[in-house]
């Protein structure tokens, strides 16, 4: 190594050695002619010091030196003079006189900050991840992600499970989400898909008779993104030969607080809550309650019909629900301006409003409370157990509807009133779910979860004549309201398998099409078996108290699944496309036409304007850079979604969309960013190219004045390797946008 330590390591016990350090400069200081500089590397700082009375020469080379260059140095170690010490470092107390430069590799004035204290931008972040993940933040949390790693191994390698490799080109299954697809270039007009999981293969293994398997596998799905998905994760996935719930539930509950233990020191307490889904979904109105504070909920329909009040008569009659919230001790603590703010955020979120009455010794009192009678009101209380104080909010709706809204309004409030111990853990398993859901959209019956899954046995009878009632030995994992891991037993009974397959429509021909190798395998003697499929990247980033799960993958993609950093996805070429026997004809005509009709638009207006073609761009401060342009000449073009369809919002790159402003100008209820896949259904445009014209894809324009404030404007134009620049006055003029101030 070129180095003797590393500069994390020093202390006391090394004063006076000669050693070799290697690391980047952090910072740089200058007193007197005697230089200082933070040497970091992934394990710390370590304090060096040039003194031209002790090397003239290296301290010349240390004149030069800047932040970010890579120094390899040599020096004696030596005590910090009394009061220099930094206790807040493991090496505060010592520093190196250096002697000798042995090398330096300058750098280039980093685009953003190598430090903990100044974030940069998302897309900056993403953009330049090589730089972002020197930063002592990012280190120790990729560094905590691999201590997890080793602890899930050890535990389960003591556990006596083999880890086994799974394929990563497979035949596509259905699994829930779009598969990625790999096309063959020995077979012709065929397709790999990429796993989703490896759910069939580890079934297999069992079969094989391999009956503890893991392994930490790469899952790819083509959906939605957020905070808590990438197009590509990693799950802890587990099989067991032999095994039932109260297995796969006593190896959780080891292999947790194992984890817990090896790397937060924090003791988990053991057994984990274990609540039914009909249960939680009454109490909690979700499958993955947060456990950490109180706050429960429960169905009135049955009590407020029996109400004088409209709004909920009218709910019943329709066959809706009436469920309400006891905010617990909320009667005095939320003012009726913050329960009016709970209303409209009731109203953001799908509901049609909120009820609300305060529980008082007397009964229950607010502007409703008049059209309840006071055994009515009795009732109320009675079922949900509330006590004077407390604070009983009602949604009444579809069920789905009342129990997203109720939901998100009991994790808000759990979050806004600090009730909830952001250092605390709460754990449950969540069971007994139902194995099918019904589709109102394809007017059929589809699985509720995992189509692999075991009905219970006193259900089986319902399979064909009542697919609503059959339950099945289906369970969630969740921690702190999120979910992280899904398992099942498994249906290990090939005829039983395909009637569970029939039920959703599938044929003979279907099935066999696409589960044949695993039900012939069946057939030559398969154990009972069950397994899960955890969540790592969401497990480490909760521990860490994080709910973006980018912040534990060293090389995440962005909201529109492309990684800004190299550039993919990209365009194959030619040579490529012919080898695999595919033409992009439909994927490049629908943004070349808006392309077109953006051109023939301002050529039939004369109306000058510089189309300019270059190397693809994905963040608005690349695009200036390659258009020559000031960062505020820059149009972000943004298509949102609104309960009554689609609008296009346009601010300076400079800028971020401030969407409370945007709903006064607009008044609209609910606005939010669309995603990928309305972008593209909306504009024919992929998302991050959208050029701001939507009024010639039929949607309402508004235009931020900071778009105007500018002379000349530049915008990508339907892709992103192809801009447009213009005057503003003139894109103004064509687009006829709503002008207002929504920017932040």
């Amino acid at each position: 190594m070129k180095r003797t330590h590393t500069c994390g390591e020093l202390n006391d016990k090394d004063v006076n050695k000669k050693v070799t350090l290697a690391g980047w400069c952090a910072s740089r200081r200058d007193h007197g002619g005697v230089i200082f500089i933070d040497l970091r590397d992934r394990y710390g700082l370590t304090q060096i010091v040039f003194d031209p009375s002790n090397d003239i020469e290296s301290h010349k080379n240390a004149e030069s030196l800047r932040r970010e260059d890579v120094v390899i140095v040599e020096g004696a170690v030596r005590k910090r003079p009394t009061g220099m010490a930094n206790e807040k470092l493991p090496t505060g107390h010592v520093e190196v006189l250096i002697n000798k430069i042995v090398s330096i590799n300058r750098a280039q004035t980093p685009p953003i900050e190598i430090d903990d204290r100044l974030e940069a931008s998302e897309e900056m972040k993403l953009k330049y991840r090589f730089l972002d993940l020197r930063r002592p933040k990012m280190q120790k949390q990729l560094m905590f992600r691999h201590k997890v790693a080793i602890a899930i191994r050890e535990y389960l390698n003591g556990h006596e499970f083999i880890e086994i490799e799974t394929p990563m080109l497979i035949k596509t299954t259905p699994e829930g989400a779009r598969d990625y697809v790999v096309p063959s270039r020995i077979h012709p007009g065929k397709f790999y898909a990429l796993p989703q999981s490896p759910q069939i293969y580890k079934q297999i293994l069992m079969v094989a008779g391999f009956d503890r398997y893991y392994q930490f596998a790469r899952c790819l799905r083509d959906e939605d993104l957020r905070m808590d998905r990438q197009p590509e994760h990693t799950q802890v996935d587990l099989e067991m030969s032999f095994a039932g719930i109260d297995d796969i539930f006593t190896l959780t509950e080891g292999m947790i607080k194992h984890v817990f233990r090896t790397t937060l020191n924090k003791d988990v307490k053991t057994p984990f809550r274990r609540i039914p889904y009909t249960e939680s979904v009454e109490k909690y109105s979700t499958d993955k309650p947060d456990l950490r504070f109180g706050m429960e909920c429960c169905t009135v329909t049955e009590i407020a019909k029996h109400s004088e009040f409209k709004v909920f008569l009218d709910v019943v009659k329709k066959g809706n629900v009436v469920k309400l919230l006891n905010a617990e001790g909320c009667a005095e603590k939320l003012s009726r301006n913050q329960i009016d703010e709970l209303i409209e955020f009731a109203k953001q979120n799908g509901a049609l409003g909120l009820a609300w009455m305060k529980v008082t010794k007397e009964g229950l009192e607010s502007n409703i409370a008049k059209f309840f009678p006071q055994e009515i009101q009795k009732k109320l209380i009675e079922k949900i157990n509330a006590k004077p104080g407390d604070l009983l909010l009602f949604a009444a709706d579809k069920e789905k509807v009342v129990n997203d809204v109720l939901n998100k309004i009991r994790l808000k409030l759990g979050n806004d009133l600090g009730l909830i111990d952001k250092s605390d853990f709460a754990f449950c398993f969540i069971t007994d779910f139902p194995l099918f859901e019904y589709s109102e959209e394809e007017g059929k019956w589809d699985f509720a979860h995992n189509p692999f899954t075991m009905p219970k046995e006193d259900y089986i009878q319902y399979l064909e004549s009542d697919p609503g009632k059959v339950m099945s030995y289906q369970y969630d994992f969740v921690m702190n309201g999120s979910e992280l891991f899904s398992g099942s037993v498994r249906n290990t009974i090939p005829e039983l398998q395909e009637r569970t397959f029939k039920v959703t429509g599938m044929s003979q021909e279907q099935i066999s099409e696409k589960f044949g190798f695993l039900l012939e395998a069946y057939k030559y003697g398969a154990p009972m078996h069950a397994g899960f499929g955890l969540g790592f990247d969401r497990l480490t980033s909760l521990m860490q108290g994080m709910s973006d799960i980018r912040e534990v993958i060293a090389f995440p993609k962005n909201k529109s699944a492309e990684n800004p950093m190299d550039g993919s996805p990209s365009e194959p070429s030619d040579k490529q496309l012919s080898e695999l026997h595919i033409k992009l004809d439909f994927v490049k005509e629908t943004p070349n036409a808006l392309f077109t009709k953006i051109k023939d638009v301002l050529n039939k207006e004369k109306i000058d304007f510089e189309v300019m073609e270059h190397k693809p761009v994905y963040t608005s401060r690349e695009s200036a850079e390659v258009r020559g342009t000031e960062l505020k000449q820059g149009v972000k073009a943004l298509v949102c979604k609104t309960e009554e369809g689609f609008i296009q919002a346009c601010v300076a790159a400079n800028k971020e969309l401030d969407v409370e402003k945007l709903q006064k100008l607009t008044l609209f209820k609910k606005i939010e960013l669309s995603n990928p896949k309305d972008v593209k259904q909306v504009s024919g445009c992929n998302i991050g190219s959208v050029p701001p014209f939507g009024n010639l894809f039929d949607v309402k324009v508004y235009f931020d004045k900071t778009v105007l404030d500018n002379d000349i404007v530049a915008f990508n134009a339907g892709s992103h390797t192809k801009s447009i620049k213009m005057k503003a006055k003139d894109l103004q003029k064509i687009v006829n946008p709503i002008v207002g101030e929504f920017s932040k």
